[in-house]
């Protein structure tokens, strides 16, 4: 390893990505933003960083070819970066973080207004419509005569409907949301719980 580097877990998103095939940066950068950003959200400047970093760590070689007239630089894994990926699998995974703005609204809409508030559930509800038309989409490439990485179709799908459950779950929280926030007088500190809500959530708990 070279001293002040390490890997990182976009190491290993990146390497993942090569161990499927030789990529250059944009191609790299391209394919992450459509496969993996749902769940593992980075900067592009990250992005482009990273390959090199795996190169200095002897995870990947790069490989200056010619396109057309224009030179770019394709990165391929090392035999070693395919048992470093390997040794990453089998470790145990952290667990999910959840970050989101508009639920953080949600949480501290008492200090606004209750139009606010639909408005923040109601961009939630269309978040979720556009990624379930966007995970449809890829599911309809993966039903087509050639689908994209037909040796990934599985494991993609395993993924695929983790997320597009997610989106589905989303949409039927923003329409229970609305009706209940709708229901409430416009000053929401005095709107009471929806106890049936709570009684679905403690028993969730006892499954």
């Amino acid at each position: 390893m070279v001293r002040g580097r390490s890997t990182t877990t976009t190491s290993f998103a990146m390497l993942g990505m090569l161990a499927v095939q030789p990529w250059s940066s944009y191609e790299l950068t391209t394919q992450i933003r459509r496969s993996l950003s749902r769940f593992w959200p980075r900067a592009a400047s990250k992005l482009y960083e990273e390959p090199r970093k795996l190169v200095e760590l002897g995870l990947a070689t790069a490989e200056t070819r010619l396109h057309g007239r224009r030179r770019r630089t394709v990165y391929t894994i090392t035999p070693e970066g395919r048992r470093v990926l390997a040794r990453w699998l089998a470790e145990p995974a952290a667990p999910p973080v959840l970050e989101s703005e508009q639920l953080l609204k949600v949480f501290l809409a008492d200090h606004g207004s209750r139009a606010d508030l639909l408005a923040t559930i109601a961009s939630t509800r269309a978040w979720a419509r556009e990624m379930a038309e966007f995970d449809g989409g890829i599911a309809e490439g993966y039903l087509g005569d050639e689908p994209p990485f037909p040796q990934r179709a599985a494991l993609n799908t395993l993924v695929g409907r983790y997320l597009s459950d997610i989106s589905e779950a989303t949409e039927r929280w923003a329409d229970w949301a609305t009706s209940v926030v709708e229901s409430w007088p416009e000053d929401m500190a005095v709107a009471g719980p929806d106890r049936e809500a709570l009684r679905v959530v403690a028993e969730r708990a006892r499954r």
